[in-house]
């Protein structure tokens, strides 16, 4: 029956997953030579995330004054982490160490080079990119949802609004990134902090 209370208790029987229960960890290739101990903190400073969305373009092939539609290619949209802001800056100084060796601020180059690490010169190859992965709990602790995002970079590390009015509240500022694609990866059992 469409509007029986038990029937909807049901099927909701593990009692809906809790946008709450989450982390999202960056992981760099080793030899990337970019150091972010900052982000090592990320996992409790992500305040909000989102799981990726699934988009499939499509097209229309007209035929006799009538379309059918025809799936296209599937398109990776930006995502975007917001990051509470300790006193330490760690974590945004990260972002912002890692955005400055994509793009210099005052030279417009690269300061990453590749096989060698940290200095001026151009990056002739990707080693900027890194991998990200958001990770959904259940209320018992176990992870019952991981998306890997592959490829990933910092486009905008947003700004921090400073305000003499605001005296009981902690800092956050947001990174957006772009990525290659992302993937769900198998689900283990392993308890929170494990």
């Amino acid at each position: 029956m469409a509007f029986s209370i038990d029937t909807f208790k049901a099927a909701l029987a593990l009692g809906g997953a809790r946008p709450s229960l989450f982390e999202v960890q960056i992981t760099f290739n080793p030899g990337s030579g970019i150091v972010t101990d900052g982000l090592s903190k990320l996992q409790f400073m992500a305040r909000a995330a989102s799981l990726p969305a699934s988009t499939v373009g499509s097209f229309p092939v007209p035929y006799f004054g009538r379309q059918i539609k025809l799936a296209g290619d599937r398109v990776f949209e930006d995502w975007q982490v917001t990051v509470i802001n300790d006193e330490d800056f760690a974590v945004r100084a990260a972002f912002e160490e890692w955005s400055k060796l994509i793009n210099s601020h005052e030279a417009n180059l690269a300061t990453l080079r590749p096989g060698l690490g940290l200095g001026a010169g151009a990056a002739s190859s990707l080693g900027y990119k890194a991998n990200a992965e958001v990770r959904q709990y259940s209320k018992l602790g176990n992870v019952i949802r991981r998306y890997q995002f592959v490829g990933l970079y910092p486009t905008i590390v947003s700004d921090i609004a400073l305000n003499w009015a605001e005296s009981d509240q902690i800092e956050e500022f947001a990174v957006q990134f772009s990525y290659d694609y992302w993937e769900v990866v198998d689900t283990t059992t392993a308890p929170l902090g494990a």
